[in-house]
């Protein structure tokens, strides 16, 4: 399995060298670069030059990019006024499609796969109105992504427009065919089940964000916390035993890349170096490699 890290755990920090030199000192291969202006300016050609040559001297390559948010740059704390490419209103939804524009010019110096791309916020209807916006908006944005060699990966989100259903109904509606899915497991825990979601989504599925939390709200915390036993307690209420018995394959490898995608704890951020957080994250890859690897003795044991 391909240890592959979201940057979104050190996104209330500057993603600085020595950031991304503790990640491969931790035996983490790949990124996926979060795009918040106060973590990176991906808007930045000097700094997108800069960050190349920091991931070749590190040692990672980069899985994927997440698309901004959120319009506001100052501060390098998550939040500011939501960036929505389903906003009915054209303005808004042009200056949504200039920014991922921007995003995805970082393949212009950094080459990555997989853009993820949310439809909207997750305070959004599931209104014709916000879909019509979305086909407006990836029909551009997936055509300058694949002049760039990116595919566009949508990410099931919490609230009732971007569901697993809705999403694979979009793409099935719109026939944008080389628009491509990311699953969110913490997303589909909180909004009608793993289990179900994946299985919606799964044919269409090019990566993914792994975490957990207990139901009631978005907590990025690391799976398989605790034990591996089926039926265990855990730090967050995930069935990752029925969740991962669908992706796994053989050994520890999965049908798709599984990107571990956690958020820094208070009391190990800033200033607190990034070591804790990343020997957290390592603990999380060795229990997933070996859920995997359980996982598929199961599925081989006809269980």
């Amino acid at each position: 399995m391909q240890r592959i890290l979201s940057t979104y755990l050190f996104v209330n920090r500057r993603l600085t060298p020595a950031i991304l030199a503790e990640i491969s000192r931790f035996g983490i291969t790949h990124v996926e670069l979060f795009c918040a202006r106060g973590h990176f300016d991906y808007r930045s050609p000097e700094l997108a030059r800069e960050l190349a040559g920091v991931l070749r001297d590190a040692n990672l390559t980069v899985h994927a990019v997440h698309a901004p948010t959120s319009r506001d740059a100052g501060s390098a704390r998550e939040g500011g006024t939501p960036l929505s490419i389903s906003n009915p209103e054209r303005m808004w939804r042009l200056e949504a499609v200039d920014e991922i524009k921007r995003a995805l010019d970082l393949a212009e110096f950094i080459p990555f796969p997989y853009l993820v791309q949310h439809l909207g916020s997750s305070h959004d209807e599931p209104d014709p109105r916000r879909f019509d916006a979305a086909f407006s908006s990836l029909e551009h944005l997936h055509l300058f992504a694949k002049q760039r060699g990116v595919t566009i990966a949508l990410e099931n989100t919490p609230g009732e427009l971007a569901t697993p259903a809705n999403l694979r109904q979009f793409i099935t509606d719109t026939r944008l065919h080389d628009v491509r899915l990311c699953f969110d497991f913490g997303h589909a825990h909180l909004e009608g089940g793993v289990v179900d979601g994946l299985e919606t989504m799964r044919e269409l599925v090019v990566t993914s964000h792994v975490h957990d939390n207990h139901g009631l709200k978005d907590e990025h915390l690391p799976p398989l916390e605790g034990s591996l036993c089926e039926g265990s307690p855990s730090d967050g209420s995930i069935d990752w035993h029925a969740a991962l018995k669908l992706v796994a394959v053989t050994g520890s490898q999965s049908a798709f890349p599984l990107v571990l995608e956690l958020k820094e704890q208070p009391a190990l951020a800033d200033p607190a170096p990034p070591s804790a957080s990343l020997e957290i994250a390592r603990r999380a890859f060795d229990r997933l490699e070996e859920a995997l690897a359980a996982a598929a003795r199961g599925e081989e044991a006809g269980a």
